[in-house]
């Protein structure tokens, strides 16, 4: 009996995608709808917390949007990955807000969602659609109003608040070369976005692919068959192929923690061999004679190669999650 044709459906949501330095639209929202912010109070506390955490984990921040009951984010995850950054951005806001409020239980769903992006094609798009959502919603009437809107990353772009954690240079540059251009050259293709419904083209798609691989795929397509969508990914087929591709090669390679830390371990006790000294004078916090760049190159290791977090690999170290960040943005 031959096979049946796939039906086009979006394959269920796997485990997510990421690596350092990896384009994400992120997307929050209260459980049951309900409001992650009452007032301002709110507000600033969960930018300042966003803003916090990615200048300590080197996430990079280029759009945002704070609604009543769900937030958008555009951001480049930094070598602790995305599920890191979420998971300290919203378990610390939600301890904050209960406490504020006197309430208990869940704040946000308990799954964020979050869509790998292929920045040349859609960095644009993305942005304007983030931060145009304030006006969408109603919550302001006019682009002059969206201009002065503290909550969302178009008032960064137009020069009317300031957040020295969001990229807005590397935005802006995206429109023109000098920023009073790129402003106005971005707040035109902002007002042509505003008639565009982008919601089904930005929500994710890309490439279909099936199970058994993309021969598989290839050779469904030549019989006419029809494939399942990865809803983690927006791009072109060959962006969405190559990610897919590069997260098969990590999970085939990465061992489980208990082994990496195994193994950053003995990594340690061997450069400690090598330099003349103890693990324990390593961890010691002392900065004196080379330790202070032997420390360096043991924290790339532990993240980069070994795929640890920041706090792991400081526990491991003997210094603070702040200290290996800072190691990384200094190479």
């Amino acid at each position: 009996m031959p096979n049946k044709p796939l039906s086009e459906n979006v394959m269920p949501r796997g485990p997510r995608l990421d690596a350092p330095g990896t384009l994400h639209h992120v997307m929050v929202r209260g459980i049951e709808r309900g409001s992650i912010v009452h007032d301002d109070a709110d507000r600033s506390e969960f930018l300042k917390r966003m803003g916090n955490l990615a200048q300590q984990s080197g996430t990079g921040i280029y759009a945002f949007a704070l609604m009543n009951n769900h937030a958008h984010i555009l951001l480049k995850s930094g070598p602790e990955g995305l599920s890191s950054y979420m998971r300290r951005l919203l378990s610390g806001y939600a301890q904050y807000f209960n406490r504020r409020h006197r309430r208990v239980g869940h704040l946000f769903q308990n799954r964020y969602k979050s869509i790998i992006c292929e920045e040349d094609a859609y960095f644009d798009k993305l942005v304007a659609y983030i931060h145009l959502n304030p006006l969408r919603a109603g919550l302001v009437d006019t682009f002059q109003q969206l201009a002065s809107y503290s909550w969302a990353g178009h008032a960064v772009l137009m020069g009317k608040v300031s957040y020295e954690w969001m990229e807005s240079d590397y935005v802006l540059h995206f429109f023109g070369g000098r920023a009073g251009r790129a402003r106005k050259a971005y707040l035109e293709y902002l007002e042509e976005e505003m008639n565009v419904d982008r919601e089904k083209e930005l929500s994710g798609g890309g490439l279909v692919r099936s199970q058994g691989g993309w021969s598989r795929v290839c050779s469904m397509r030549k019989r006419g068959e029809k494939a399942l969508s990865d809803e983690r990914i927006l791009g072109g087929d060959d962006f969405v192929r190559d990610v897919l591709k590069q997260a098969e090669e990590r999970q085939d390679v990465l061992l489980p923690e208990s082994e990496r830390l195994e193994q950053f371990g003995e990594a340690i006790k061997q450069a400690c061999e090598s330099a003349g000294i103890t693990v324990i004078f390593l961890r010691s916090g002392s900065r004196s004679g080379s330790l202070p760049s032997m420390r360096k190159e043991l924290a790339r290791k532990g993240v980069y190669e070994y795929g640890l977090s920041l706090t792991e690999t400081g526990r491991q170290l003997g210094v603070t999650t702040n200290a290996v960040s800072y190691m990384l943005k200094k190479e």
